[in-house]
């Protein structure tokens, strides 16, 4: 598995440390979004700020993308290899009113939005509030 971990590091030009790949494990092993509190419990060891660090690492090379889900902390979820955070690769998250997981719904494309041609668009963050499946059972 290390040797899958440092390829996806590599394939974003990522240089592999022990850190990083401990980090990148514990993301794709997750099947919701997480915040860096939680990754600080998971690693109470690890100095905070290196979390913070590689975090902003990845988002900054794209293997991982952040979610403003209201919730008031910024959440974090591995994007697709193909990934390149074009318009195209926009999706929709869902949050659990129960559980507080957020969830990243890759196959529901965010719907294209037309401004006016005075208005530039920087971003945008479709959050779907409702029950997740392992809530519902």
């Amino acid at each position: 598995m290390k040797k899958g971990i440092d390829n996806k590091l590599v394939s974003r030009n990522i240089k592999p440390t022990a850190m990083r790949e401990l980090v990148l494990q514990v993301l794709i092993e997750q099947k919701t979004a997480i915040s860096l509190s939680e990754l600080e419990q998971k690693f109470e060891q690890a100095d905070k700020v290196t979390l913070y660090r590689t975090l902003k690492t990845f988002v900054n090379s794209k293997l991982i993308h952040s979610i403003d889900d209201g919730t008031g902390s910024v959440k974090y979820a591995l994007c697709r290899d193909t990934c390149q955070c074009h318009p195209e690769d926009l999706h929709v998250h869902f949050l659990c009113t129960k559980c507080s997981q957020t969830y990243c719904l890759n196959d529901i494309p965010v719907p294209e939005i037309k401004l006016p041609h005075s208005f530039s668009l920087e971003s945008v963050n479709m959050i779907v509030k409702g029950i997740c499946s392992n809530c519902k059972v």
